[in-house]
């Protein structure tokens, strides 16, 4: 997979003691959904404490004394920022006070109508503390006349458009919203007789937490000293769930949508190979990591033996954290090493998950070649092509970011430097779906969206909530 960010990971903590090393905890299992910034937010007595940072979640409580954070409700954040503003102020959570005393929320996704609302807002006197679009739901919160949090935070989410996963807390409350097309996941936990919401049930298996159900598209589910109770948005007639969670940006060990991620990462990998075989090659390898299960699917089809070929450097960072195109190649060379014993002079199928932009593929393969000494690469790519722009949370928000909008699948080839292209059709991925296309959105590869996309979807203006 190369050069691209997805949202955010979020986490909530709810009536458990030392709620905020439970968070931190959370935030460090989902440390893939965001690598830029980290942050925590403990309600005490009223009172809330906040430690946020940039950097990996390691690095920024390293040596912290979570004595600083206390209390038994905590939420906490990880952070990409899919359009820039990668700086401090912008990292999460957000905590204001507003005329429900001190609020704090954690947001996880791309509201595409934020910078027309900033602006309005702006003309009636509002100040903003910072670029991002999660900051747009605490003005609106703040000033509908709505009575309580809650009714008034479900007033906010009404005249927002996008998607967000949001934990939020004020007054002893611990708030979770999930939007009413369920972009991305969101769910629910319990530990003892307390409270957990997160991205991922990664979160949960870290810090020993039941999962319960997923959080429905629409939901606003209230947990308070009484217990758990939900209300609800205006319900779509579909759901809008990102296929990309599939096949990429979750953990494999997490449920997402309610269904196995690795069981559906392994059979789109099955059903890559039933599509376009390559029999007469000598084994499988995987672009480590995310492509593991998916390669082991291929190979379990085909009969084709998975060996592991490239080996990573789980020490440094996904490849797309460099943005420049030459320390891009120096982050390959740096993150993956071929295993010479396992490919020289090998005929290999490369299963990726994914191709974006073609850049770090087209290095991995020089390298597998040149220092590898493999004979053949044939690529099989376990989803299709992504051809169109993503406004919903994924970073590439323009078409000519991607390199299946500009060229077919042949000239991909020869510029990545195969033997051998294939991808996943998307009626097979769909195929493979839980639920089928109907519960989905997969308008990067077909351009066919839920809702209509905005006109300008100005980059520059709004810098993504994560």
């Amino acid at each position: 997979m190369d050069l691209i960010k997805e949202e955010c990971g979020v986490i909530g903590v709810f009536g458990v003691p030392q709620a905020s090393y439970l968070a931190y905890q959370g935030i460090y299992a989902m440390q893939h959904r965001g690598q830029e910034s980290a942050g925590i937010l403990s309600s005490f007595n009223g009172q809330m404490c906040v430690w946020k940072g940039m950097g990996l979640v390691s690095e920024v409580f390293q040596h912290f004394d979570f004595d600083k954070l206390p209390g038994s409700m905590a939420i906490a954040h990880n952070r990409y920022s899919t359009t820039g503003g990668n700086r401090l102020s912008n990292a999460q959570p957000l905590c204001m006070e507003t005329r429900f005393n001190m609020v704090g929320v954690a947001h996880n996704g791309n509201l595409i109508n934020a910078g027309k609302i900033r602006k309005q807002l702006q003309n009636q006197g509002a100040i903003f503390q910072t670029s991002t679009d999660s900051e747009v739901i605490i003005h609106l919160l703040s000033r509908n006349r709505e009575k309580t949090f809650e009714e008034s935070l479900k007033s906010a989410l009404s005249k927002v458009k996008g998607s967000y996963c949001i934990t939020a807390m004020s007054n002893g409350k611990l708030i979770a919203a999930r939007d009413p097309w369920g972009f991305r996941p969101l769910v629910l936990g319990k530990i003892g007789t307390g409270w957990v919401i997160a991205s991922e049930t990664c979160a949960f298996d870290l810090i020993g937490a039941e999962y319960v159900r997923e959080i429905e598209p629409g939901e606003i589910v209230i947990i308070t000293e009484t217990g758990a109770r939900s209300i609800y948005m205006d319900r779509k007639e579909r759901s809008s769930r990102c296929v990309f969670e599939y096949v990429y940006f979750s953990r494999p060990d997490s449920i997402i949508f309610g269904s196995n991620c690795d069981k559906i990462r392994r059979e789109m990998g099955r059903q890559l190979a039933r599509e376009s075989p390559c029999p007469d090659a000598d084994i499988v390898v995987s672009v480590p990591d995310s492509s593991n299960t998916a390669a082991l699917g291929f190979s379990e089809q085909s009969g084709i033996r998975f060996e592991i070929g490239l080996i990573r450097n789980h020490y440094v960072g996904r490849t797309f954290i460099k943005p420049d195109q030459s320390d891009r190649s120096l982050s390959v060379r740096v993150k993956f090493n071929p295993v010479k014993g396992v490919l020289k002079g090998k005929k290999i199928v490369l299963v990726e998950d994914s191709i974006v932009r073609g850049t770090t593929l087209q290095e991995l393969i020089k390298l597998m070649k040149d220092h590898g000494g493999a004979g053949e690469v044939h690529v099989r790519v376990a989803s299709p092509p992504v051809k169109a722009p993503c406004f919903f949370g994924i970073d590439f928000s323009t078409k000519k970011e991607l390199i299946a909008s500009r060229k077919p699948v042949e000239e991909i080839r020869k510029f990545i430097g195969a033997d051998s292209l294939k991808y996943l059709s998307l009626q097979g991925m769909l195929n493979v779906a839980p639920g089928g296309q109907g519960k989905y959105c997969y308008g990067c590869f077909s351009g066919r969206y839920p809702m209509p996309p905005p006109k300008h979807f100005e980059k520059t203006m709004m810098e993504n909530s994560c």
